[in-house]
């Protein structure tokens, strides 16, 4: 690997598995921020860290089998929110800065644009209805739901 690519890399890991950690007691409410300064500067870019895709409710051992096949990768994990079910995949936005901040601020995308801090995550409090890290408790939560599987393993069939 060249150097150049190798080290941005590298920078692209260390951003990924270092999320700022911000000291509730010197980071302000956001009723105490000033209007004249923005709310991200006191962040730590949780909405740049990941992004959540909705996904289709499983009402089969079939629909669950994808949403365990989303768990098998890294950095992935599904959640239902207000009865929406969601592929949230952990990962940092190339155009976020050192200091939490867009660096692509003026060309950034639409639904960048939409996006705004009225109701973001700035609390450190959201609560899900159901949070799923591994294909185990999907299965799991797909037994409780359906019934037992055919032959009780949570394995798939081989193919025919």
């Amino acid at each position: 690997m060249p150097d150049e690519p190798k080290k941005r890399y590298e920078r692209t890991l260390l951003v990924a598995e270092a999320i700022p950690t911000y000291d509730p007691k010197t980071k302000p409410h956001r009723d105490k921020v000033p209007k004249e300064e923005c709310l991200c500067s006191y962040c730590g870019a949780k909405c740049c860290r990941y992004f959540a895709l909705p996904i289709d409710t499983p009402d089969s051992w079939e629909d669950f089998e994808f949403i365990r096949w989303y768990l098998l990768h890294e950095r992935a994990t599904v959640f239902i929110e207000d009865d929406s079910w969601y592929l949230l995949v952990h990962n940092v936005c190339r155009s976020l800065g050192e200091d939490n901040l867009c660096t692509a601020y003026e060309t950034r995308p639409e639904i960048c644009r939409g996006y705004t801090t009225k109701n973001c995550e700035y609390e450190d409090e959201w609560v899900y209805d159901h949070y799923w890290e591994t294909p185990e408790q999907v299965a799991e939560y797909a037994e409780a739901v359906l019934g037992p599987r055919k032959g009780g393993c949570i394995r798939t069939p081989r193919p025919k």
